[in-house]
């Protein structure tokens, strides 16, 4: 059976700010996935739950680049805690290059992946379809 190839994933993207390499480089793997049709719904460097939990409402999986947890581990952790409490699949990106993900934010996620485009769509694929179960 094939996937309808027209969905189009809703998605939380952390971010710093729109000058983020590693947040670049991410959106890059995504569009490169012609098979892949995506909307990001997060503000950069919005930090109040309230507007963030407004952000991520309506999404079908929050993804968290982990690399930029060292770079402002409060407001990653509040889009992990807030994904949490809405009960949104979270899917971490482990940090450019490396195997490990920083802190504790490993036991929230649905999946871990590295950067290897196919296994990121995969995987937002499936996280989402456990948010329907």
């Amino acid at each position: 059976m094939f996937e309808d190839e027209s969905e189009v994933y809703n998605l939380f993207i952390s971010q710093l700010n729109q000058d983020s390499d590693e947040y670049h480089r991410f959106i890059g793997k995504l569009e490169a996935s012609h098979d892949f049709q995506w909307k990001n719904h997060a503000i950069p460097g919005e930090t109040d739950i309230k507007k963030l939990k407004e952000q991520m409402k309506l999404v079908d999986v929050v993804v968290i680049l982990s690399g930029l947890y060292s770079k402002d581990k409060n407001l990653i952790q509040k889009e992990i805690d807030t994904a949490v409490v809405l009960g949104k699949p979270i899917v971490i990106i482990r940090p450019y290059g490396m195997e490990n993900v920083p802190g504790s934010i490993e036991q929230v996620a649905n999946e871990v992946v590295g950067w290897n485009t196919p296994c990121i769509v995969n995987s937002i694929r499936e996280s989402s379809q456990s948010e329907d179960l």
